[in-house]
């Protein structure tokens, strides 16, 4: 408890009203943000797995009628950053069981934007890791992108799921240390 009260610091001090009284529609537009990079990637992975495209011709929904966002490491940066941005902003709004699910949602997006961070400056500068042809992110030397971005995404997105649907029916114990008003109220 101490730690998420020292946590609403400073910073959590401006972004109060965020998680207070608009909490539940602030997540709500993060989720809906969250859940469109996902259908981009699944949409990506169908074209490649399903209908057998090429993965230069798969570039999900967005990237069929914009190629440019597909190869653009600043839009997918941008992404990372937006992430990132949303986990931080949201997290003082969180207690307990769904505080530990939140956080465990952002320690991953913090490695991910990591990635997309050294993807970009890879991008930036020419010089690639491991001399590859493309720029590479770390776990990509194992992982294939389409794969690896895949589970990023779903590893970040089943904890902030888990992390909501706990906030959303809190124990007794975590009840009275609530922010916001997202609890579900048992009767109605």
């Amino acid at each position: 408890m101490a730690t998420e009260t020292a946590s609403a610091g400073r910073f959590g001090a401006g972004l109060r009203p965020l998680n207070q009284r608009y909490h539940r529609a602030a997540l709500g537009f993060f989720l809906v943000i969250v859940i469109a990079h996902w259908a981009e990637h699944i949409a990506q992975a169908i074209q490649i797995y399903a209908l057998g495209w090429l993965l230069k011709e798969s570039r999900g929904v967005l990237g069929m009628p914009f190629p440019w966002l597909v190869t653009s490491e600043w839009m997918h940066y941008g992404y990372a950053l937006l992430m990132l941005a949303g986990l931080i902003m949201l997290r003082p709004g969180f207690v307990g069981r769904s505080r530990a699910w939140w956080n465990a949602a952002l320690l991953i997006q913090v490695w991910h934007h990591f990635e997309h961070l050294l993807l970009l400056l890879q991008a930036l500068t020419g010089n690639n890791i491991a001399s590859r042809p493309v720029p590479t992110s770390i776990i990509q030397l194992l992982i294939p992108q389409v794969e690896l971005h895949l589970f990023y995404n779903a590893i970040v997105f089943m904890r902030m799921v888990v992390a909501m649907l706990l906030h959303r029916r809190p124990r007794a114990s975590e009840h009275g240390r609530l922010l916001c008003t997202c609890a579900v109220v048992s009767g109605r």
